[in-house]
């Protein structure tokens, strides 16, 4: 499959969009639809459902012929706004929305996070056989929007206004787009983004044998292929397992000494117990081979310990090598973060507010709270995302319980001092 292809498939698979591929090389009436369009061979034509046709459309573009999203503006005033539909937003925004909050999700690509790309999980909660991401995630996104949920996917959030945060004040967040949103509480749960090793030609790569996640249709570009997974926490374990069910030989490379200070002791289990996965531990990724139009061809890794270096014919490589938060949008608003830029909550900050003592999941800026992967001190965990996101809520009543509690406790101060004055 084309880059562009896999991209657009992708992008409507990890949003849930029924769809079909038709390859015009095979069924003439595709290539004839090409022709008319003027798109080339290499291109990608999508025919939405209204007819209109478009060539190698953005996810943006491609969100708003589906009507997945639109441009109308948003006036209203929301009790939450949660960026991030991972398992962290949507968990918010399912006890949020389900106690009678009004709730706004955005994602700027899909729901699920990081964790809708897992083939697997299987420790978590009440799944003895284990389940997807992308299924455990769809559930919940159903599930928020049963409850009364607004989800905007995709959207970004660009910058965040705390000019007047605090009790009786409101946050405004822009969209990239232009938009923005108003709320009294913000619930920062943007997780974080795939982190890029140093490699030379690795953003050439990207898209044509480099991967961030291995989901069921990187699996099948794989069939019978050698394989090369960079990583060693839960998720590159997971992906190992998964693309070990399709691939002839999953070479992963790690840093370290070993998988225990990393991973899951039942994956290091599978992965010990899959005869077609070899561990390469001391090993790096040094360089991609191969002609950015045409794909990867090979990689190469070295032994640290050693200094050798080796080439091996491999087409596909798959990268989890950690990631770092995704705060950028936070920069304008001065929220506390730590020094690898996770947003830092509770007793580990201090408040803006002198007279505000910030709640164990509220950030530095009252009102805004943050869950999951881009918290600071966060177990990096689906199930911890998701309880993280339940207590925020709770947290969320308490702050809105107590700005409604203030005004009152303002005006009936006004009244006595007024009834002092005329006693006098």
């Amino acid at each position: 499959e084309s880059p562009e292809l896999l991209r657009l498939r992708n992008f409507l698979s990890r949003n849930g969009q029924p769809h079909q591929s038709i390859d015009p090389a095979q069924d003439s009436a595709a290539a004839a639809l090409l022709e008319q369009y003027g798109a080339a061979p290499a291109d990608v034509l999508v025919v939405c459902p209204d007819g209109l046709a478009l060539v190698n459309p953005t996810d943006n573009a491609l969100a708003r012929c589906l009507g997945m999203v639109d441009s109308a503006e948003r006036n209203e005033l929301y009790d939450v706004i949660v960026v991030g539909a991972g398992p962290a937003g949507l968990a918010t925004a399912v006890y949020a929305a389900s106690e009678g909050l009004h709730v706004v999700v955005l994602d700027c690509r899909s729901y699920g996070g990081q964790a809708g790309a897992s083939a697997r999980i299987e420790n978590y909660l009440g799944f003895p056989t284990g389940i997807s991401g992308q299924a455990l995630a769809g559930r919940a996104f159903v599930q928020a929007q049963k409850f009364g949920a607004e989800i905007m996917i995709p959207a970004q959030a660009a910058a965040l206004d705390c000019s007047d945060a605090g009790r009786d004040g409101v946050l405004s967040l822009k969209l990239a787009d232009g938009r923005r949103l108003r709320s009294r509480t913000v619930v920062i749960a943007s997780g974080a983004r795939y982190r890029r090793p140093e490699v030379p030609g690795l953003s050439e790569f990207e898209g044509r044998g480099v991967s961030y996640w291995a989901s069921a249709l990187e699996a099948k570009t794989c069939a019978n292929a050698k394989v090369v997974l960079v990583g060693g926490g839960n998720s590159a374990g997971q992906a190992a397992v998964f693309l070990a069910q399709h691939a002839a030989k999953v070479f992963m490379l790690i840093r370290g000494s070993g998988l225990a200070a990393s991973m899951s002791r039942y994956l290091i289990d599978r992965i010990g117990a899959t005869p077609n996965i070899e561990l390469r531990p001391h090993t790096e990724l040094t360089q991609l081979h191969g002609d950015p139009l045409e794909g990867l061809t090979a990689v190469s890794w070295r032994d640290n310990r050693t200094g050798v270096e080796e080439k091996t014919p491999a087409r596909h490589v798959f990268l989890f090598v950690g990631a770092d938060p995704e705060t950028r949008w936070l920069e304008s608003c001065g929220i506390a973060v730590d020094l690898h830029g996770f947003v830092r909550t509770g007793q580990e900050t201090a408040s803006h507010d002198a007279d505000h003592v910030p709640a164990p999941l509220e950030s530095s800026v009252p009102g805004v709270f943050a869950v999951g992967d881009v918290r600071s001190g966060s177990v990096k965990r689906v199930g911890g995302a998701i309880g993280e996101g339940a207590a925020a809520v709770a947290q969320i009543h308490q702050y809105l319980a107590a700005a409604r509690s203030e005004p009152k406790a303002a005006a009936m101060t006004g009244v006595s001092h007024r009834q002092a004055v005329n006693v006098r």
